[in-house]
């Protein structure tokens, strides 16, 4: 079984193509199921749509909702439509955020820390003037907060738990072992998966979220794992799954699952 739980779409600002596009690019790359999960709105702004190219307005979002039921009606029995969110991580308006979700039939939502100290984890220029003290404890406060998600109970699957590697490649090897063990043992605590994302492979550094150490990590840890593209373009849903897919068993992974009506569905590993 073939599943890609990550995708956006026209309605974030920086993504091509509608829903219905994704759908018909998971049946071509011969998916069963297929999650929908564009970027939450910003709930806990007084502004409708405070960043444009980053989310969704919040006016949009019950528009976004029924798109996915009625396209997942249509394609019933030619692929499982899965309505997912992608919501940010604020530890602060993380009540407002459940409130919100729990209006809506969400199969699953995925948690994503994307800023830390006010600041995205993307942006390359947050490194230029850190020492190394400095630079590890950025990386401490990252993995606070991804224990922090894994614990409030609000999602399914934390998104990209490395991410902020992707351009500072060098992340990787800032020393914060204990910090990385112990968001990990939260998420197994708490059930939560990590999925494996390979959008990685589009910035700069180039691979996968998590690396292998980290995955090999999660694997002794008891972390269940899921599979996402991250697709901001139609052709890069199901992108290298049967890659992740052959790396997990290397590692040891005997299953990995995705999530209907909030509920895991295992998947063995071939």
């Amino acid at each position: 079984m073939k599943f890609d739980l990550h995708t956006h779409h026209f309605r974030c600002g920086h993504a091509d193509g509608d829903i219905e596009q994704y759908i018909q690019a998971g049946i071509k790359a011969g998916l069963t199921a297929i999650g929908i999960s564009d970027h939450s709105p910003y709930f806990a702004s007084k502004e409708d749509q405070p960043q444009p190219r980053i989310a969704m307005a919040k006016s949009d979002f019950k528009n976004y909702v029924d798109e996915v039921l009625r396209l997942k009606a249509k394609y019933e029995g030619k692929i499982d439509v899965l309505l997912g969110i992608e919501s940010d991580f604020y530890p602060e308006h993380i009540e407002l955020y459940r409130s919100m979700y729990a209006q809506y039939p969400f199969d699953y939502i995925i948690g994503s820390v994307h800023q830390t100290n006010g600041v995205s984890i993307f942006n390359r220029n947050r490194w230029k003037s850190l020492n190394e003290k400095k630079q590890i404890a950025e990386k401490l406060h990252y993995y606070e907060l991804i224990r922090q998600s894994a614990k409030s109970g609000a999602f399914q699957i934390l998104g990209h738990i490395d991410a902020m590697k992707g351009y500072y490649p060098a992340f990787s090897d800032i020393p914060a072992t204990e910090a990385v063990d112990l968001a990990l043992q939260a998420i197994a605590d708490s059930q939560v998966a990590i999925e494996i994302n390979t959008s990685g492979s589009t910035k700069d550094v180039g691979g996968w979220y998590p690396s292998d150490a980290i995955l090999e990590r999660a694997h002794f840890y008891g972390v269940q794992v899921t599979f996402g593209s991250d697709a901001h373009t139609p052709s890069r849903v199901g992108d290298e799954w049967e890659l992740v897919q052959q790396r997990l068993k290397e590692i040891g992974f005997k299953q990995w699952v995705y999530y209907k009506e909030r509920q895991p569905v295992i998947v063995p590993i071939s």
